[in-house]
């Protein structure tokens, strides 16, 4: 049997992109699985179940609020006990220079990118220290090390993540509980593949030539980061080989963060 056997996962945001590759590397470890997004994402629970045979949960909850969060943390204390594993996925991001970024957008950030992760660790903290196990890994970026113009809101988020990360691990040194950040650079999402494909067609330039330009300018290994690489340290993170790894925020950039 798999170490994550028998193990409840709550992974945010967990319909698309990284969160949607993190929940299905879980499950392939043998997790069970509570898949959260803003509408129940009842088809992809049903996916986990018929793909990796293990049991799986939708769960639905705006994230921008406490109430949401503290009503759907209390309804899986009933239905599973508390839930072993805490991948915090969701984010928002917007664009626009300091002068225009607008206050709601600015507290939507704070709340989802930021409040979020605390009441979610909060709230699991409780049931996990009951088990004496339990691992909590927050979703980082390179911008948790770094800044970019007009990106102030998801700079200053993902730079406070790593910090609540060390915060979480230092409370928890003496558990069988760790705390962890994943930072990756860039990967190959929808929005990130549509900004290079709009590159392209402002310069003249095909989509392959605007992707190793754009790469090139970013991470030494010239390619994207493969989810799935992402994926897979996140289970490694969750098994017993990790045990003495917390408080780390760990790169997967291509040498991005050190060149």
């Amino acid at each position: 049997m798999s170490a994550l056997s028998g193990k409840w996962a709550l992974v945010t945001g967990a319909t698309a992109g990284l969160g949607l590759v993190i929940a299905e590397s879980l499950a392939a470890a043998g997790a069970n699985l509570v898949v959260h997004d803003l509408s129940a994402p009842d088809e992809l629970a049903d996916s986990l179940k018929s793909r990796f045979y293990v049991d799986a949960i939708s769960v639905a909850a705006d994230l921008s609020r406490r109430a949401a969060i503290e009503s759907m943390m209390s309804d899986l204390r009933a239905r599973l006990d508390g839930i072993d594993i805490l991948v915090n996925n969701a984010v928002v991001r917007h664009f626009a220079p300091v002068e225009d970024f607008s206050p709601e957008r600015w507290e939507e950030s704070l709340a989802v990118n930021l409040s979020a992760p605390f009441h979610l660790a909060r709230l699991a903290l409780p049931a996990m220290k009951r088990r004496s196990f339990g691992r909590i890994i927050n979703m980082g970026s390179i911008y948790s090390t770094r800044a970019v113009a007009e990106r102030i809101d998801y700079v200053t988020t993902q730079t406070a993540i790593v910090g609540m990360t060390r915060a979480i691990a230092i409370e928890t040194a003496q558990t069988n509980i760790t705390c962890n950040a994943l930072c990756p650079g860039v990967l190959p999402t929808p929005a990130i593949q549509s900004k290079i494909a709009a590159c392209a067609a402002d310069a003249g330039h095909s989509v392959e030539e605007a992707t190793r330009t754009y790469l090139a300018a970013r991470q030494p290994s010239g390619r994207f980061v493969a989810t799935e690489g992402v994926g897979a340290l996140a289970v490694f993170l969750c098994g017993p080989a990790a045990r003495d790894i917390t408080g780390a925020a760990l790169p997967v950039d291509g040498g991005w963060s050190v060149a």
